[in-house]
């Protein structure tokens, strides 16, 4: 701080307040991915497609979750502008992510979901398609639909990735749950517990989704364990 502002100084100051947030204090991690963002015009936007992804999933918890979603298309195309297609996929993933928090219709997560799918495909980025088809195949489980996703990077990943297992294990307590599979829902809620602890140090809007539902599913095969002991 002393030498001034940088091009990273942005970065920076996004992730520290991403780790505040995480770490429970919001009000001051909002301020300082705020400060990321006023940054990018007076510093350099060279990466504004990280800086505002990692801030929009701050913002999401001050702000109204449906207006905030907006910002990672601005994410989107500020990464497309600088040749950024990592950053560029992961607004995009992350947006896709949280419709299901924001209560986005179920054929719109649809339509979404098959349009990354094809992005995902172009770009060869198997971790990003990995993850979003997991979330695809839940929506269609929801809507009634008996199309089938097809998977076939999924068990390589799951064995060597935690972030693609962590998914794999949520995805799947949360549809069993939602279908009443109570030993299916015990055994990837515990799984989940196992490896939930390697997790990003940002804060992620996913975490509340996960926080919500593996809490509501312990409480359930709690219930329905004592129940049957009785």
């Amino acid at each position: 701080l002393a030498k001034g502002m940088s091009p990273m100084s942005p970065i920076g100051f996004v992730h520290l307040g991403a780790l505040l947030s995480k770490r429970g204090d919001i009000n001051s991690g909002y301020r300082y991915v705020k400060l990321a963002l006023s940054l990018l015009d007076k510093v350099g936007r060279e990466s504004a497609g990280e800086v505002i992804c990692i801030a929009t999933q701050v913002k999401i918890f001050v702000e109204p979750i449906q207006a905030a979603l907006e910002h990672h298309n601005d994410g989107y195309a500020a990464s497309m502008v600088a040749g950024d297609v990592f950053n560029a996929l992961l607004n995009t993933l992350l947006k896709n992510s949280c419709m299901f928090v924001a209560g986005v219709k179920l054929q719109t997560m649809r339509e979404e979901y098959d349009k990354f799918v094809r992005l995902a495909k172009e770009n060869n980025h198997s971790i990003f398609l990995v993850h979003i088809k997991q979330i695809q195949r839940d929506v269609l489980r929801l809507i009634g639909s008996d199309e089938e996703v097809t998977i076939p990077e999924e068990e390589t990943l799951v064995a060597s990735n935690n972030s693609v297992l962590k998914s794999f294990c949520f995805r799947n307590a949360y549809i069993s749950f939602m279908f009443r599979s109570y030993d299916d829902a015990k055994e990837h809620v515990s799984k989940f517990y196992d490896c939930r602890e390697n997790a990003w140090a940002n804060l992620m809007v996913a975490h509340i989704n996960h926080a919500l539902y593996t809490g509501l599913i312990s409480f359930w095969v709690a219930r329905k364990s004592r129940d049957a002991q009785c």
